[in-house]
């Protein structure tokens, strides 16, 4: 069994660097083999341009879709995109490691998925979800964050953590991997600084620990709650909607994040409609 980690952090000395290192080394422990993408040491342009590609008319307009789907016919795709795929094709395992940024991942990572998640050799109208290219291998979300798993509960003040990593998740499960539930490595304090260093050292031990565990044992075989989408038709009517499952205080916990399920309910004549605050508020 193979295994590919694609790294999305500047540092080389990194927290997050060394969960690839010790990610990469339990999965060797068990024979597994590794790989590993770090698209900052490896200089990955994560901006898709004109430049990419060998075309006719450079003053015509640059549609991505067009370029890339004529790349994958011509097999002309750039050689950085082809290489991702190569290792990629050889994983039965792939794992997206990088830090929360702004509630997002970074730049570098979102580039990546732009350039080599090409339309045509990646995917296409007939060719996503279970049809996808990568159908029947798995992929896992590790993601480091500043701050506690109650600040990501489906109600707190961070927002619920399912629902942040839900676009990372739809985009791997869209060109065909089954999404393993996610780990999330909270407290790991960087710049903003909550507590003592000897706990955070403490705190960042157990995290390694319990990301090995992660890899190997049942959690990981476990599909995450929101990856329960097949094809459908254009408006994705026959697909299953994916239900969050986290809760921080009760079975009736909400989130201004999201909608309840279920008809909209009506409100007496003459009365004012509640006030609800927004994430923005």
């Amino acid at each position: 069994m193979h295994a590919h980690f694609v790294l999305a952090h500047p540092e080389p000395q990194s927290f997050n660097e060394h969960m690839v290192r010790a990610g990469s080394a339990a999965l060797g422990a068990c024979g597994w083999t590794s790989s590993v993408s770090d698209l900052y040491a490896k200089g990955f342009d994560p901006c898709e341009r004109p430049a990419h590609y060998a075309r006719e008319d450079e003053a015509a307009r640059f549609d991505v879709q067009a370029e890339q789907r004529l790349a994958s016919d011509a097999g002309t795709l750039p050689p950085a995109v082809m290489e991702e795929l190569a290792l990629l094709d050889r994983a039965d395992l792939l794992v997206l490691q990088y830090p929360m940024w702004w509630h997002l991942p970074p730049a570098m990572l979102k580039g990546w998925f732009d350039r080599v998640l090409a339309f045509g050799e990646v995917y296409a109208s007939r060719r996503r979800f279970e049809h996808g290219r990568f159908a029947g291998k798995r992929a896992m979300v590790s993601v480091t964050v500043g701050t506690s798993a109650e600040t990501y509960a489906h109600d707190g003040r961070s927002g619920d953590i399912d629902l942040l990593l839900w676009p990372v998740h739809f985009t791997l499960a869209y060109v065909g991997y089954e999404v393993l539930r996610p780990f999330v490595a909270y407290g790991v304090e960087a710049g903003l600084r909550y507590s003592d260093p000897s706990a955070v050292e403490a705190r960042l031990r157990a995290v390694v620990d319990d990301f090995r565990t992660a890899l190997l044992g049942p959690t990981s075989a476990r599909p995450s709650p929101s990856t329960a989408w097949r094809s459908g038709g254009r408006t994705g009517a026959s697909c299953r909607v994916p239900r969050f499952t986290r809760r921080s205080s009760g079975a009736g916990a909400t989130s201004s994040w999201t909608r309840r399920a279920g008809p909209p309910r009506r409100r007496r004549q003459g009365t004012r409609p509640s006030m609800t605050l927004s994430p923005a508020s």
